[in-house]
């Protein structure tokens, strides 16, 4: 989004809350109807596709079962709308779950799941009541498969309008420190949030304090903590983000005893670490008292199982043309200077784990007596990562830099666990003070062959540049993202050779 656009945004938000908070209330509405209509849609549509799957094309486990069509119709016009007040009691049209990470999908797992055994338990329970269990089986995949391909179109479809700068819920951020401007300028950045952050609370206590910051990152200091209930008022706020490190307990009291009386409001309270932290947090109980923990890694399983599917399934699939590559590779290598194939780095995989990353060699054994030669390029070396021009390299290893072939063996390090095809840029032990406290972020996630440093720009970019841009995937991750690195950008940047020395 251009300064320009967000400007205009903003200067319309401003001018029209109301019509901004009446926009995000229809939205809701509209948004959770179309789930309940589709809900009952995806439902008759699955136990339909059972049906002609078990009784038509033949599947099943039980042959002795006889179709009965009017049993079966009789059983679906019971379930539709037993099953879809079930999704309600289980918040699957619940704002806190909606349009934001893969807990909606889990949910709807669980949900069907749990319609599924209440079928079950009936047929337990009556024994008159006969149905086929291939029937029951289909049904169970088909409606979850159905429902969650349902929720994910629609949640494209929400998010395209607020692309558009469409039904946004009007957005305070309490605190004017380095954590709440963080915050602030991550709400604005992602398309995915539904939020308009309309500008800042200060925490200072009184009215001059507050008018001396007018303005943080092109946003409004709105006013302070004694003027929240009018800010709320007069702005139609639908979400307040707390930013918990600006605020002191009485304070932090003072807002929930403010925003207790506004049910129509959503409170949101930061994590305290999310200018440095990424893996996002867990709330758990220890006796009646609520305790944060963070996550050790930033993908939750679903995300990690995914991930690996997808490179064990390239790999797989790429095996006939990577194994006569790697060997004619490994031949020119030989052919054009003495010295091993492959050369092994030793740099910092998940949890700070050091691992050796395999790649083919692309400079002389002598590199280090070669380079002495150039103390200028020593220096660019230890200031920057890299060289341009490095005289260590062989002619055989600057053709592969530039194809980016030399990575290859990488792929090794995929097969064993310890990087994955898209990532952050792998670092040493020693390059990993250089990321200072986003350091714990780096270790969070597996390094990658390529990412989104690779194709934005590899080693033309700054090394601040770099680690803007791991910090941005690592924050960012989907598997659409990784599919998008793959597909979209990196064949290109490889194809053009810029970048890569």
């Amino acid at each position: 989004m251009t300064l320009q656009t967000e400007t205009a945004r903003l200067d319309a938000i401003h001018q029209a809350p109301w019509l901004l908070e009446n926009q995000s209330s229809h939205y809701r509405r509209l948004y959770r109807l179309a789930l309940l209509v589709g809900d009952g849609a995806m439902l008759l549509l699955a136990f339909a596709l059972a049906y002609w799957l078990r009784f038509q094309v033949g599947i099943t486990v039980s042959p002795e079962v006889t179709p009965v069509p009017q049993h079966y119709i009789r059983l679906v016009l019971i379930l539709i709308p037993l099953w879809l007040p079930l999704f309600s009691l289980l918040r699957l049209y619940d704002f806190h779950y909606l349009l934001g990470g893969t807990a909606e999908y889990a949910q709807a797992f669980n949900a069907t799941t749990s319609g599924m055994m209440i079928v079950i338990l009936a047929s337990f329970v009556d024994p008159s009541f006969r149905i086929s269990r291939a029937w029951l089986l289909m049904s169970w995949l088909l409606s979850t498969g159905l429902i969650c391909g349902n929720r994910f179109l629609l949640r494209r479809l929400a998010y395209a309008q607020w692309r558009r700068s469409r039904f946004l819920t009007p957005t305070l951020i309490v605190g004017t420190n380095q954590e709440a401007m963080a915050l602030a300028a991550k709400l604005r950045e992602s398309v995915n949030t539904g939020l308009a952050v309309l500008g800042f609370v200060s925490t200072d206590g009184d009215d001059e304090g507050s008018m001396r910051l007018s303005a943080l990152d092109g946003l409004p200091v709105l006013g302070n903590m004694n003027a929240l209930p009018r800010l709320i008022q007069n702005h139609h706020v639908g979400e307040i983000v707390v930013a918990s490190t600006a605020l002191s307990r009485d304070q932090l009291t003072e807002v929930f005893r403010c925003v207790t009386a506004m049910p129509q409001v959503e409170i949101r309270l930061s994590s305290g670490l999310y200018e440095i932290l990424t893996t996002g947090m867990r709330v758990t109980r220890k006796g009646d008292v609520p305790l944060m923990s963070l996550n050790r890694l930033r993908l939750d399983p679903l995300e990690s199982f995914l991930k690996a599917a997808l490179d064990y399934t390239l790999i797989f699939f790429s095996l006939p043309v990577l194994v006569p590559l790697f060997a004619v590779v490994a031949v020119l290598i030989k052919l054009d200077s003495p010295g091993p194939v492959f050369y092994r780095r030793r740099v910092l995989g998940v949890g700070g784990k050091e691992f050796d990353a395999f790649k083919f060699r692309t400079m002389a054994v002598n590199g280090d007596e070669i380079l002495a030669r150039y103390p200028q390029l020593q220096a660019e070396l230890q200031a920057t990562h890299k060289l341009k021009y490095d005289p260590r390299v062989t002619r055989m290893g600057r053709w592969l830099r530039r194809t980016s072939l030399d990575e290859l063996p990488q792929l090794i390090n995929v097969l064993l666990g310890q990087m994955s095809l898209v990532g952050p840029r792998m670092i040493s032990p020693e390059e990993a003070d250089e990321y200072g406290r986003l350091k714990l972020n780096l270790l969070t996630v597996k390094p990658g062959l390529t990412g989104l440093w690779q194709v934005s720009g590899r080693s033309d970019l700054s090394y601040e540049e770099r680690v803007r841009l791991d910090m941005q995937y690592i924050r960012n991750y989907s598997i659409w993202l990784d599919l998008q690195i793959l597909f979209v950008q990196t064949i290109p940047v490889v194809l053009q050779g810029r970048g890569a020395y």
